[in-house]
């Protein structure tokens, strides 16, 4: 079986970074997807999909360290199912994308609402931005999107 998934969008809120008990860093966040469409009507349509997205690793870090709600991120990785019961006693269940790969798609000029990806949870704003880039090309792998969609 195959179970891939590529998305791009922006974070709906910022990331929450918590560290397992085997040391592994863990960050959860939601992801914010928009298509354009147009109706039979010929009327200009949108449909936004909101996913739970789960980081792990070095990964996690990275992004907890230079994203925060509105940056724009493209990701890979898989579709996860999780099932749980409430409170309640009822059945809930939702679908969640377990990170993979995660590119920063932000612009270090973004003068945005959201701001510059760059600049959360650091100490020495005086840091490059050009070395942070390179750090993270390091640890995430950068891929070819019309390489990578199989359509």
């Amino acid at each position: 079986m195959y179970n891939k998934i590529i998305m791009v969008g922006n974070l709906t809120r910022d990331i929450e970074l918590r560290y397992i008990p085997n040391g592994t860093a863990v960050a959860n966040t939601a992801l914010a997807s928009n298509r354009k469409y147009k109706t039979k009507m010929g009327e200009q349509a949108e449909e936004v999909c909101f996913v739970d997205v789960t980081i792990f690793g070095r990964t996690a870090e990275i992004a907890n360290q230079y994203l925060k709600r509105g940056s724009k991120i493209l990701i890979e990785g898989r579709l996860k199912f999780e099932q749980w019961n409430n409170q309640n006693g009822e059945k809930r269940s939702k679908h969640t994308i377990q990170v993979e790969t995660m590119q920063m798609l932000d612009s270090k000029g973004d003068n945005t609402s959201s701001g510059s990806p760059y600049t959360p949870n650091q100490q020495n704003q005086s840091n490059n931005t050009a070395s942070i880039q390179q750090e993270v090309k390091q640890e995430i792998p950068q891929i070819d999107i019309d390489d990578e969609i199989p359509f």
